[in-house]
C-alpha cells in the first residue's frame, strides 16, 4: 500500500541553517499538530549533515494517514544507514536515534537502488 500524498515535502541542501528553516516551514504547517515532528524532522536532517556531508540533496516528507504521522527524509547514498548507538554521559554526539526511538512509535529505512529513506512514525496528538 502507497502513503498518501505528503501534507509536507520539501527538497533542499543539508546544511546547518536549513534545521531552524525547517523547523519553522513546519511550524506554519496548520496540518502538524504533533510536537514531536520539529524534533524528528531536525534529528534526522542533523544526521545527513553529520555522516553525508553539509550540501547533501534531501528530500523531507511529512504525511498524516491513520491516525500516524510520518516523517521520512531522503538522501542519495543507500550504503550509509544510520545506527542506534549507546551515548556514553559525556559524548558530544550519539543520541539522535534514540531520542528518535523514544518519542516514536517505530522507525526504520527504506534502501531504493540509488537512495534511502529514514523514517519514523509518531501518533497523533
Amino acid at each position: 500500500m502507497r502513503d498518501p500524498a505528503p501534507d509536507f515535502e520539501l527538497s533542499l541542501l543539508a546544511v546547518p541553517k536549513a534545521v531552524p528553516e525547517l523547523r519553522h516551514a513546519l511550524s506554519r504547517q496548520a496540518n502538524c499538530p504533533h510536537p514531536d515532528v520539529q524534533l524528528c524532522v531536525s534529528e534526522l536532517l542533523s544526521n545527513v549533515i553529520r555522516h553525508l556531508g553539509e550540501g547533501t540533496p534531501v528530500t523531507v516528507r511529512v504525511t498524516g494517514a491513520r491516525g500516524r504521522i510520518r516523517v521520512a527524509v531522503t538522501d542519495p547514498d543507500p550504503r550509509a544507514w544510520p545506527v542506534l548507538r549507546q551515548a556514553a554521559g559525556d559524548d558530544e554526539a550519539g543520541r539522535g536515534l534514540a531520542l528518535l526511538e523514544a518519542v516514536s512509535l517505530r522507525w526504520g529505512v527504506e534502501q531504493g537502488p540509488d537512495s534511502k529513506t529514514v523514517w519514523c512514525e509518531l501518533g497523533e496528538g
